[in-house]
């Protein structure tokens, strides 16, 4: 995996969120298929033994993190130094003063990792080891599972305000056109890296999905040998979830 974008190279498909977490700063990585890319560094003001500082440190870190949450990735490594707690300091904060992060439909699926990812080349030598690619593939397992979760409960619900599209040309009808008031909003596109990657209408899927995400459409890849994946599978690949407000 690369850590910057260079001309003519291409991201890919956002993957998690990389927090690089020191004694004195966290550094913020998108994590693409393809590319990392820096997203924001923040200092902490003051010291970790301050409660009040590293309150609003940790504040100053979720903050950063919730438009990416928004889009709908919500698969988060935090990487510290070993012998340090500052990751276990920050999920307990989450976990303490965001719960909303720990409940469906908004979870957000967090795992640790030892090491440090501050510059480019320490967050291209992490995504090398064995235990990176392990983590991405789990948390973003779980994290699938969360919003297969939610499309199970769309596809089992009888209420007329959700709507569930098992096309391309319907999700297109849905998310390209400006949708009037009291007509279906769009929320969640997903589609796996199979579809996405066999489908004949590459432009169409790409076009839609960026699209998607600057309409605020939670747009998800998944993996299709992963569980979620193969439900996705079974329904043809692309779902689109939207709901009448």
């Amino acid at each position: 995996m690369h850590t910057l974008k260079t001309k003519g190279y291409k991201r890919g498909y956002p993957v998690a969120t990389l927090i690089g977490l020191e004694e004195d700063k966290a550094t913020l990585w998108k994590v693409f298929s393809k590319v990392a890319k820096p997203e924001n560094t923040i200092n902490i003001n003051g010291t970790r033994n301050n409660s009040k500082a590293l309150y609003n440190f940790h504040e100053s870190v979720i903050n950063v993190l919730r438009p990416t949450l928004k889009e709908g990735v919500r698969t988060v490594i935090i990487a510290s130094p070993a012998r340090s707690n500052h990751a276990q300091e920050f999920i307990d904060h989450v976990h303490e003063h965001h719960t909303w992060l720990t409940k469906v439909p908004n979870k957000a699926a967090f795992s640790t990792i030892t090491g440090s990812a501050s510059t480019p080349s320490q967050v291209a030598a992490l995504a090398r080891t064995p235990t990176f690619k392990r983590l991405i593939s789990e948390t973003t397992t779980e994290e699938t599972e969360n919003l297969i979760e939610i499309l199970e409960k769309r596809l089992s619900a009888s209420y007329k305000n959700n709507l569930v599209l098992f096309s391309l040309e319907e999700a297109e009808n849905l998310i390209l056109k400006r949708q009037k008031p009291g007509r279906p909003k769009p929320e969640y596109l997903l589609l796996t890296g199979r579809y996405l990657a066999e489908t004949r209408a590459k432009n169409r899927v790409h076009r839609l999905m960026q699209i998607a995400t600057n309409r605020k459409v939670k747009t998800r890849v998944i993996n299709a040998e992963s569980p979620a994946g193969q439900r996705l599978t079974q329904l043809g690949g692309l779902v689109c979830l939207a709901q009448i407000e």
